[in-house]
């Protein structure tokens, strides 16, 4: 039952990805991108990664769906055809991918008892946290203690995104007067 509940999920993000490569409205190519990062959410939750379908969530299906429809009411949502099918970014796309699927043949199946993660990793972390760290949830131990960096890291890169995204907004406004002034 588990492995149709799994491939009827990525059964709906392959439908998804298709619906917004052969739509041509931008505004709706947005809302997919939602509605994709927001499956991709559910996705997480029956993986019982609850903390990164919530920051799927309010990333990818927020604050990314909000960006875009900002990009599209600064530059216009129609969408301009090309006629060129390049091969080239299909040939690197397709390379990529099965370079991904090779490396993934090595990993441990999901949820492998045997797995070096589940032996070594885990059970320090379930035994030691409150002792070394006195933080009871060890959720919020890893996030918070060891692996602080990751996390300083994670937050320094949306935050520099939110600066630079402010800054290309702040250009477009003082073009915008510029022009009016004009």
């Amino acid at each position: 039952m588990v492995a149709i509940v799994d491939f009827a999920l990525l059964a709906g993000l392959a439908v998804w990805a298709l619906g917004i490569v052969h739509l041509r409205s931008l505004f709706g190519a947005a809302m997919m991108f939602g509605i994709y990062s927001l499956h991709c959410a559910l996705i997480f939750v029956v993986l019982d990664a609850v903390d990164v379908a919530f920051t799927e969530a309010a990333v990818g299906a927020g604050i990314s769906t909000v960006l875009i429809l900002s990009t599209l009411a600064i530059t216009g949502a129609k969408l301009e055809v090309r006629h060129s099918r390049a091969m080239m970014p299909l040939l690197i796309t397709g390379v990529i991918g099965a370079a991904l699927i090779y490396a993934s043949l090595d990993m441990p199946l999901v949820g492998d008892p045997s797995a070096p993660a589940n032996l070594h990793v885990v059970p320090r972390y379930l035994q030691g946290s409150a002792a070394e760290i006195n933080i009871p949830n060890v959720v919020t131990s890893v996030l918070a203690s060891y692996r602080g960096y990751d996390t300083l890291g994670e937050v320094t890169v949306i935050f520099t995104a939110g600066i630079g995204v402010l800054c290309l907004l702040g250009r477009h406004s003082r073009k915008r007067s510029r022009r009016r002034r004009e």
